[in-house]
């Protein structure tokens, strides 16, 4: 089993999240984080241009069986991609094993 995070642009969420629907896969859990990166977001405010460090993104973490590892992660990179700086990053680890709490099952069956 493999855990894909991802760091994707708020904006491209819902696209995302309906291509991997698509691809099958259902379940996944994300949260809104606050990063620091090598983009810098520009505001205008009364006509005056600022900059901040604080980039909103969302981060996703999804725990596939081995099968649906390149299918993910090319889905993410397709669905998230603007071709701009800031488009994100997608990290892969290994997962030793998962649980179903409400029956006690293990292993990959666990992921359906």
């Amino acid at each position: 089993m493999k855990k894909i995070e991802a760091i994707i642009r708020k904006s491209k969420f819902s696209a995302v999240k309906e291509a991997l629907h698509d691809v099958g896969v259902n379940f996944f859990s994300y949260w809104d984080v606050t990063g620091l990166g090598n983009e810098k977001e520009g505001h205008v405010y009364r006509g005056v241009s600022y900059s901040t460090s604080d980039i909103q993104r969302r981060y996703l973490s999804i725990v596939v069986n081995n099968e649906f590892e390149e299918i993910t992660i090319k889905t993410i990179i397709e669905a998230a991609s603007t071709g701009d700086v800031g488009d994100g990053k997608v990290f892969v680890s290994d997962i030793n094993e998962a649980y179903r709490i409400r029956t006690g099952e293990k292993g990959g069956k666990t992921l359906n």
